[in-house]
This record gives C-alpha cells, sequence and structure tokens, in this order.
C-alpha cells in the first residue's frame, strides 16, 4: 500500500522537479517523458546514450524514464553510470530513492532521500519523502521529525500532516494522531471535492476502526468513497466499520467491493472471511482464508542486492 499512494505522487512531483540539461540532442526524449509517451521517451532517451556514453544528463534523463516505466533496476543502472562524470543533483538522488522504493528495499531510499535533503534542504518534496520511507521503516520518530520539516517548508501540506497522524498513530499518541488527520481533512474544507486528497479520510476512519469507534469511522469512509469510489482501501475499511457495528449485510456489500477492486489483496480476503464467518457461511469463509494464505505465501522479498 505504501508503494500505491505514494509513488504516483513521486512520479507526479519529480516530472516537475527533475532538472535535466538543456541539450537539443535529448530534447525529443523529454518531449516523450513530458507527454508520457515512456517508450518513446525510452528508445530516444536510449539513442542519445550510445551516441555520448559521457554525457550524464543523457544517463539521468534515461534513469527517470526507466524509474516511471518502473524499470528500477535498470534504472540505477543508469544513475551509477551518469554519476561517473557528474554529482547527481538533490532532484536526482529522490529518483534514486524512489526506485529503491520500488524494490521495497527502504534501507536505501532511506539513504538517498537522506542525501537528497542534505543536498537541498530547502525541498518540501525531499522530507516529504524521507518521511514516507522513515514511516515504512516503522521509524516513527525520525518521520514526524521529516514531516514536521516538510510542514515548516509548507504550511497546510496535507498529505504531510496525514503522514504525521499515522506516525503518532504508530507510536500510540493518539490525540496526536486524531488531532493531525482532523487537520488535514480540515485544511481542504473549502476546496472542491475533485482535487481534495482522498487519504486524511480513510487514515482517519481507519483510526477510528483502531481505536473502537467504528461508528465514527463510517461518515470518514464514505466520503473516501464519495471522492474516489475505486478506492479498494476505503471499501475495505469501510467495510470493517460496518463488521464491527455488526452491520454484517453493509459490511459484506464493502468487502466484496474491495476484493473485486483489488483481487489480490490479502488482508481484504481475510476480513472478508471473518465476516462470512460471523454470518454462518463456513464454505466461503474457508474460500476466503485459503486465499489469503495463498496471497501471503505468494509474496517474496525484493530487496535491491
Amino acid at each position: 500500500m505504501f508503494k500505491k499512494r505514494y509513488l504516483i505522487f513521486v512520479i507526479v512531483s519529480l516530472r516537475a522537479t527533475c532538472a535535466f540539461a538543456q541539450q537539443d540532442d535529448l530534447a525529443l526524449a523529454r518531449s516523450y517523458a513530458d507527454r508520457n509517451l515512456l517508450p518513446a521517451a525510452e528508445t530516444e532517451a536510449r539513442r542519445v546514450s550510445a551516441a555520448h556514453p559521457d554525457s550524464p544528463d543523457a544517463h539521468f534523463l534515461l534513469g527517470y524514464i526507466l524509474f516511471r516505466e518502473q524499470k528500477a533496476r535498470e534504472s540505477l543502472a543508469e544513475y551509477t553510470a551518469g554519476a561517473k562524470y557528474r554529482k547527481p543533483s538533490a532532484a536526482d538522488l529522490r529518483v534514486v530513492g524512489a526506485d529503491y522504493v520500488l524494490l521495497n528495499d527502504y534501507e536505501d531510499a532511506d539513504k538517498w532521500f537522506t542525501k537528497s535533503t542534505e543536498f537541498d534542504p530547502s525541498n518540501v518534496l525531499g522530507w516529504y519523502y524521507l518521511g514516507r520511507t522513515k514511516y515504512n521503516e516503522n521509524r516513527f520518530e525520525e518521520a514526524i521529525a521529516a514531516f514536521k520539516r516538510c510542514l515548516d517548508l509548507a504550511p497546510r501540506h496535507v498529505r504531510a500532516e496525514d503522514n504525521l497522524g499515522l506516525s503518532y498513530q504508530g507510536l500510540g499518541r493518539y490525540d496526536e494522531a486524531y488531532q493531525a488527520f482532523k487537520n488535514a481533512i480540515d485544511w481542504q474544507s473549502n476546496i472542491a471535492d475533485d482535487s481534495k486528497d482522498p487519504w486524511p479520510y480513510i487514515d482517519m476512519g481507519s483510526f477510528l476502526i483502531e481505536t473502537n469507534r467504528p461508528q465514527e469511522a463510517v461518515p470518514y469512509l464514505k466520503q473516501a468513497i464519495a471522492l474516489v469510489p475505486d478506492s479498494p482501501k476505503a471499501h475495505q475499511q469501510l467495510g470493517k466499520a460496518y463488521l464491527a457495528a455488526k452491520q454484517f449485510p453493509a459490511a459484506q456489500a464493502e468487502l466484496e467491493a474491495a476484493v473485486r477492486l483489488e483481487p489480490d489483496s490479502a488482508p481484504a480476503h481475510y476480513v472478508l472471511g471473518q465476516l462470512y464467518q460471523k454470518e454462518g457461511q463456513p464454505d466461503k469463509a474457508r474460500q476466503e482464508f485459503a486465499k489469503y494464505q495463498q496471497l501471503n505465501a505468494s509474496k517474496s522479498p525484493n530487496k535491491a542486492q
């Protein structure tokens, strides 16, 4: 889940922040990348890189395009090649960190996001990415420090405030977590729904379920679904809230929707199995628990070597 909610944000943000030298022979590749024509961008960047193997800009641009295509190892190889000829920028290092996120190697992602903030301590996104990585490593105090730096630079940064809440929640500092989630929601009260970030609503709902307040969670999760109807996480959490409140038909509708939207989600199958068990449908429950075990068994570490 971390990667899904995080990397979309990274890709959009880095598109604007990665700095490439303004060389005419890279203009076409950059143009393709800007228009999301990634295979064409890769082909053109490879052509330039082959013609100018000592060009750091060609390697770094190709590395960025490969990251956008989620070819993390190839992307890292290009950044390594480019670094032989020029020191990478803070923006380059943010892409390197994001490559390691794709590889589930959060230790190395932490290393490169940290270096990126050292190179450019005034960059809001660098602190945000570092905070997300620290959070994923369960280093919640350090995540809080990173998100606070982000908020110092960009007050009312909704995602930083929301993730500050998650970090407080990880430490069991529930009053502070609740306030952070509420802030992230309140800060969006005067903007159009199509511009609102749904995650504070999802995270507030999940927090209220965890703290045994499922009925309070329902309106937040309904709002999240209104913003993003195809969010499996929002449907799953709303199903959990209904399940905890013993509203079984409503829970079944939401949990079945979650599984439809994300059939490879092991937790969704597990909660659906719990529901079927409570409803006295043992055969369906066994099927869901078996699917949960199958999906868990199929997961394997994908750490960078």
